[in-house]
């Protein structure tokens, strides 16, 4: 398959049957969502911390040459900068747990725009995440499934934490869901705008990569890990290191696997 083709294929896979994923946790008792959520996001910071190290930032090292090191270095230390800003935007807001900012005040005032920016901001999120899963293709097949399979794990606990703030919000479950699909599509849209942007611009493809890991990193140490250290018992922290070494160790054994 062309490269195009595993662009569409996959971001339509990142972002689509993710939502669709999340969504059938709806029908759920909460206490089961309660649970099972922090599992997902040990499990997905594994992945996230996994896709960057071993896989992003030495494809896009490999990218460029030792005089460029200190400039891939300064372009992760810019993103995860942006990505900072963003958050304090609040373009870029995940929320994993009930009892965050944003689901506090979901639950005092019943606002529906708190719904509406969360879609805005998982709009602006899943477009990125198509640039980033379309530069990986580019710059190799297999690092491209990686990437994509990771954001994946990280998008379904995402998007259980997003649907538990649009019903709150007043939204009605056929709601939330249609348009949480509706934002996946920006997934898509990311992903094909990069590929007929980055064919004819080979030479940023590693920036762009080491852009994405800083990403990756961003979502997992300053959202993922801080909602696990909520759980401080010693079973829970056990739980969790042995579910990040997991996420961490299938994301290796499939970028190995498929080479």
């Amino acid at each position: 398959m062309s490269p195009l083709t595993w662009i569409i294929l996959f971001t339509l896979f990142g972002g689509v049957l993710s939502v669709l994923g999340a969504s059938l946790v709806l029908f759920l008792p909460k206490k089961i969502i309660n649970k099972a959520l922090p599992y997902s996001v040990s499990f997905a910071t594994g992945a996230l911390l996994s896709a960057s190290f071993g896989g992003l930032i030495p494809h896009a090292l490999e990218g460029v040459g030792a005089e460029n090191f200190h400039l891939l270095s300064m372009t992760i230390l810019a993103g995860l900068v942006t990505f900072f800003i963003l958050e304090k935007l609040v373009l870029w807001r995940h929320c994993h747990h009930d009892d965050c900012e944003g689901h506090v005040d979901v639950n005092e005032h019943s606002h529906k725009s708190a719904g509406t920016l969360i879609l805005v901001g998982d709009t602006v999120h899943n477009f990125v995440d198509g640039i980033l899963i379309a530069a990986a293709f580019l710059t190799d097949i297999h690092l491209g499934v990686v990437t994509a399979l990771a954001v994946t794990t990280h998008e379904i606990p995402q998007e259980i934490g997003d649907f538990a703030i649009l019903l709150q919000s007043g939204f009605t479950r056929k709601k939330a869901i249609i348009y949480n699909v509706i934002s996946s599509f920006a997934t898509l849209v990311g992903g094909l705008l990069a590929y007929f942007w980055l064919d004819d611009l080979q030479p940023a493809l590693p920036y762009v990569l080491a852009f994405a890991a800083a990403s990756f990193i961003y979502i997992a140490v300053a959202d993922l890990i801080p909602t696990l250290h909520k759980r401080v018992s010693p079973s829970a922290a056990v739980e969790q290191i042995v579910l990040i070494l997991a996420g961490i160790g299938l994301i290796g054994w499939l970028h190995s696997f498929i080479h």
